[in-house]
């Protein structure tokens, strides 16, 4: 969960000629499979989509989206600079957890994935539902490493199979006092 502090501001309409005073508020923002789902519900198309970028608008809603406070006034979205910005995409951006993957495949980070896939991949893994309001990347890293821990780890070359098996033989042929 991220905690930031939107300063205080004041916006002109120009449809009135009256300025707009935005008081400071804080807000708590929380970058998860609930706030995708709700934004993904919202503008119809995956947010996880390496090949499309976000317009402005659709990133202040995601915003709105991740927004845990309540009674927030909708134009405080409207007037956050570029340090608050920066504040909550390095926050959607951290991974979350001192685990890496190194065998990531390029493939998998390079397809679109919506909030409905995620949640399949948690219902294959058995990933309880609590899970959806952890941090987005976190979650996916999860869901990674129940992946790679389902497949069995890396496949032995047939020589070493060969040697584990004569070792185990060798092992057994010992504890049962025979020669083969």
């Amino acid at each position: 969960m991220l905690k930031i502090q939107v300063p205080a501001t004041e916006l002109f309409n120009e449809d009135t000629s009256e300025f707009i005073y935005i008081k400071s508020q804080e807000l708590l923002l929380e970058h998860s499979l609930v706030s995708v789902s709700k934004w993904e519900s919202k503008w119809q198309k995956a947010f996880i989509d390496p090949y499309n970028t976000k317009t402005i608008p659709e990133t202040i809603d995601y915003i709105r989206c991740m927004t845990i406070t309540k009674g927030v006034d909708p134009l405080l979205y409207k007037t956050m600079n570029n340090v608050v910005l920066d504040q909550i995409n390095d926050y959607i951006n951290n991974p979350m957890t001192a685990t890496t993957i190194t065998d990531f495949s390029p493939k998998s980070s390079t397809k679109k994935v919506t909030s409905e896939e995620i949640y399949q991949w948690m219902v294959w893994l058995g990933i309880p539902f609590e899970c959806e309001k952890w941090h987005l990347n976190r979650l996916l890293t999860l869901i990674k490493v129940c992946e790679i821990k389902s497949q069995g780890g890396k496949k032995m070359s047939a020589k070493e199979t060969a040697m584990n098996n004569a070792e185990l033989n060798a092992l057994r042929r010992a504890k049962m006092k025979t020669k083969g």
